[in-house]
Formats: structure tokens, sequence, C-alpha cells
């Protein structure tokens, strides 16, 4: 409904003579808000008063001149000047109960727009490193991107979903050295496991799959891999000394072919663990991109060759650098170090030109807060490929602090005590996940309350949102008992018989579903959706406890029933949107 006068007071601006408001100040933007009360109408606009200072005239003129525009619309009952300048609109009763008609006419599609026109956009989330299982940050991410792309693709946009499989550098090759090390206790040797190794029990089915494979092909003795190594010294000193040499030492030991299957194996299994954990969260990719095929592609040397022939790079203590601060990044960066090897940055600044090269109109990126400090130079990278400043963005999501009992869990990947994603799904559910995880901006801190997220209790914005559409779907069971049948098209035409206060609340809030979708979209603000589904669940519990939904009169419980299943239609489509399921019993 609020589209419906922003459209109309686009026209009557279009019609405004050139000497009352030259063109120059027409780009103020239309803002049309809800009324906080019925006396003030449906919605107001603060459209001459922003466009009085710009010309510097009089509000209420120009409030006059806009009003005198408007074009005429069956909505509308009448329009009113108020205070400064404010444009009041008062629709008509029959426009919002035509607005439930299409909801439960277009039931399934109710909400969905061409906001978008179809624009490509891509969003890239998640992509842990493949390093072990995801942790309850990562279904941070999982969930918001998610549910930021069926955001998207409601508002009409066409998405891409990419997961981007951080598969290459030093961390990868630690995960190999700790995997070799599984499979050689496994082979039986014994030994104390390195202090900055990947330690989780995780790894341990990854050596035995290794084992399976390998057989004792690649066994040597827990003394010739360790011997005269520097100190592990996990409570001071340099602990990566110690893990290099035994990078240097695997190497060496059963090659550098056989490192890869190690590798390889360990790679296999845990994205597949990840893969299987995200779709089992409702959570699917269109793509998974692996950082090693831009290496093995050629891709990096591209990139690299593209920035040099533009002038953006240049050698310094023989080490190339990136010029980033001609683009607003506060120092310049090292793509290839002096010892020829390429940086984490040189594969970013690959993996956008990829991203254009595809033909992406827009690029999402879903960053953990910690990456804050790479924005600045991935942007500069993909302003000086040529691809325009306004096709990138990047969301920060900001850390979750699991509560059990009160108590905080600790995350860390390395030392494998922590709580995985699997087990917090397994204890809370998907549907509580799901949206806890997006109750909240994703540039706040989320502290995720278990026992709360367990109770079925209205406190639990899962549970009452859920329960109010159960309570329809129990209402038109006890409906088919009663021998009775909906007839929607009555219900329809029968709106006009809804005049309590808590029948009006509810039809307003069902009426402003599809421009709140719009809204969450461009704002990126699933969060916003969650709040909408426990009003709109509120304003039924309430109607629910007031008034009696299965009457005598025909035409009052067909109009009743009828703006229930609107509701119903409404949090189903809601939920969806989120990854949450929308059962008829609880």
């Amino acid at each position: 409904m609020k589209t419906l006068i922003e459209t109309l007071l686009e026209r009557a601006l279009a019609a405004l003579p050139e000497d009352l408001v030259p063109a120059a100040a027409r780009a103020v933007g239309i803002e049309v808000e809800n009324t906080r009360d019925a006396l003030h109408g449906d919605f107001a606009s603060n459209l001459a008063m922003r466009l009085g200072r710009a010309t510097r005239q009089n509000p209420r003129k120009v409030a006059q001149a806009l009003v005198a525009a408007l074009p005429a619309d069956e909505a509308v009952d009448k329009v009113e000047i108020a205070g400064a300048g404010f444009i009041n609109f008062f629709l008509k009763a029959d426009a919002y109960h035509r607005e439930i008609g299409k909801v439960l006419h277009d039931a399934d599609s109710y909400g969905r727009s061409n906001m978008g026109s179809g624009r490509r956009v891509q969003v890239e989330f998640v992509s842990a490193n493949p390093t072990g299982p995801l942790h309850v940050a990562h279904g941070r991410h999982a969930a918001f991107g998610a549910s930021l792309c069926n955001l998207l693709d409601a508002a009409g946009y066409a998405v891409q979903r990419e997961y981007y499989i951080n598969d290459a550098g030093r961390q990868t090759d630690i995960l190999a050295v700790s995997v070799w090390l599984r499979y050689l206790q496994r082979c039986g040797e014994q030994f104390t496991f390195p202090s900055n190794a990947y330690v989780g029990e995780y790894l341990v089915a990854v050596g035995e799959q290794l084992f399976a494979a390998e057989g004792s092909a690649l066994k040597h003795s827990a003394a010739e891999v360790f011997k005269d190594l520097p100190p592990d010294e996990p409570q001071g000193g340099d602990k990566d000394v110690h893990i290099d040499a035994l990078l240097t030492r695997t190497r060496a030991l059963i090659g550098e072919q056989a490192f890869d299957r190690v590798l390889k194996t360990a790679l296999d299994g845990i994205v597949s663990d990840i893969r299987e954990d995200l779709a089992e969260f409702g959570v699917t990719f269109d793509r998974w991109f692996s950082e090693r095929s831009l290496s093995d592609s050629g891709a990096i040397d591209r990139s690299i060759e593209a920035l040099r022939a533009s002038g953006h790079l240049h050698v310094k203590d023989g080490a190339l650098w990136f010029k980033s601060t001609d683009f607003g990044d506060e120092k310049d960066r090292v793509i290839v170090r002096e010892n020829g090897v390429k940086t984490y940055f040189a594969s970013d600044i690959a993996y956008v030109l990829n991203k254009l090269e595809r033909g992406f109109e827009h690029l999402i990126y879903v960053w953990g807060a910690d990456h804050h400090g790479y924005i600045a130079r991935l942007r500069a990278a993909l302003i000086a490929l040529g691809g325009p400043p306004d096709r990138f963005e990047v969301l920060l999501t900001q850390i979750v602090s699991l509560f059990r009992g009160g108590e905080k869990a600790k995350m860390s990947k390395r030392s494998g005590d922590y709580v995985t994603l699997r087990d917090l799904r397994k204890e809370v559910g998907n549907d509580a996940a799901r949206l806890f995880y997006v109750m909240r901006s994703n540039d706040q801190h989320l502290d995720f309350d278990m026992e709360l997220a367990k109770s079925k209790s209205n406190e639990n914005p899962v549970y009452y949102i859920q329960y109010a559409h159960a309570r329809v779907a129990s209402v038109l069971r006890q409906l088919k008992e009663r021998g009775l049948e909906l007839d929607i098209a009555h219900g329809v035409a029968s709106m006009h018989r809804l005049n309590e206060p808590q029948e009006q609340q509810l039809i307003k809030r069902i009426c402003a579903y599809p421009e709140l979708v719009r809204q969450c979209a461009a704002q990126r603000a699933p969060h916003s959706l969650v709040h909408y589904l426990r009003d709109l669940a509120n304003d039924f519990h309430t109607y629910y406890s007031a008034h009696q939904f299965i009457v005598d009169d025909a035409g009052t419980r067909d109009a009743r029933l009828g703006l229930a299943l609107a509701t119903q239609t409404v949090i189903r489509n809601g939920l969806k949107l989120l990854g949450v399921s929308a059962p008829d019993t609880m």
C-alpha cells in the first residue's frame, strides 16, 4: 500500500511546473511513512517540506500544489495537509480488503515483486576455511546469507549463491600435516600432538580414510618425524617454528605427490562434511568455488598482468606491490613477495576479476567482522580492474556468543574445544537456529540463548510465530469437523463486516508485508522480517483471544476465517524466506 502512495507522489511531483519546483530540486527523494495515529490517516509524507527547503518556498504552498496534482485513485479516500506541510493519505477500507483478496488468491507468490528487475547479484557467504567442521559462528553467516539471498530473490533479483573454498595456502598445509599425524597414530605410532596443528578429534576419521586409501605406504616412525625439530612451545616463544619445520619434514619424508594426496583426502572429507551440514541446515549454493582453481587456471597471473598493464603495480624491496592507495586504501599492498610467493591478496584480486568476468552486476560479500580491514584493499582492486565501486558491497557479521546454562561456550578449531553447528542444530533444532541467528542485525553482537531457543513459551519468537500458523490450521480443522467450509470469495466480499480494532490492526499489518519484504531486501535486513512476523503473530493471538471465528453468521464467519487464512499465508511466506518451517500442529 505504501508503494501506491509513493507512485502517486512521483506522478504529482513530475506534474509540477518548473517555476515552482525546478528539476534540480526534485531529487530530494520521496519518503512515505505509516502514521501512528489513525486520525492522521494511513500514510504521511514530508515531501512538501523537503521540497520547500530545497526551493526556499513555503512548504504548505508546495503541499497544496502536490495535492492538486495527485492523480485520482480508487484506493484513496481523501488527502489532507497537516502541520507545516505534511501530506496525509486516508485509504478506503475496501482498498485493504482487496489486498487481503490478493493474499488469498496469490498465496504462494504474495510478497514477491520485481524491484530488482532481474539484476544479477552474486552473494558469497560462509566460505569458512575447510580445516574443520562448521562452528556456531559460521552458522550465523549461513543463516544471514541464505535469508538475504531469499529476500533478494523475492524482490526480483537474479541471485547466485557462492561458497569460496579456501583450499590453498599455509593453513591447508598445516591441515595436511595434522591428518598425516592422525594417520601415523592409526598406524600405531605414539607421540605428543603438536600444539599448533589441528588437534580436533574430527581429524581422526580423516586419518582413518587416509589409512584405508594408502595402507602403510606413508608410514614413518615418530622418532624419524620429530628428530631434531625445534621445540614446541605452547606457553611462549614462536610456535610456528615447530609446525613449519614439521611441514618441511613431512614433505621430505613422503614427497610432494603423496603430500598432495593427503591434502586432497583432508579437503574432500571436510568440504563434504561442510556441504552436508549446510544442506541439512537448509543452506545450499549454486557454486562451490575453489581458490586453488585460480592458481591452476592462471587466473592469478592474468589479474596481476591486468594490473601491471594499467600501471597499478610497482616493485619495492624486491616485492611486487599493488598501488591500492590510488583508490583510497590506507597503504599499498604486496601481491608477490620477494621470494616469488604470491600473497592471499593476489588470490582475492583474481577472484574479483573472475566475478566481474562472469557478468555479475552487483557483488555482495558476507564476512566476519574481523575482516573489516580487507574491505578498502579489495574495493581498490575492483576499481583498478575496471569495476564500478557501487557494484561492490561487504556485509560484516559480528560474533556469536553461545550460552548454555548461563555459561559461555568456547570455540577454537585447532584445539577442537568448540561447539559445532551440527551440535547446535541437534540440540535446538534447525528452525530455532535459523531464526535466532537473524533476530538481530548482522552488524550487532549476538548472544544465542540455547535455553530460550528450546523453550515452548511466548518468549521464544520461533514458537510464538509458528504457534500462530498452527492455530489457524487448528481453526480450519474445527471448521471441517463441524461440516462447514470456508467460502473465500464470500469472505473477501464480506470483509466490510470486520470493524473490530483487532481486525483492523491485523488487516493493516498483513497489507504491509510486500513493502516490508522489499525494504528488508534493500536494507539487507532479515532481522526486520523477524520483528514483523513477531508483531503479526502477536496481532493474531490478540485477535484469536478476543473473538470467535466459527460463528453462525456465514458472512462474518467467512470474513474472519479469510483474514485468519491470510495471516497464515503471510506467516508461512515470511518464515520460508528465513528458512524456517511453518507447522500445522504443535
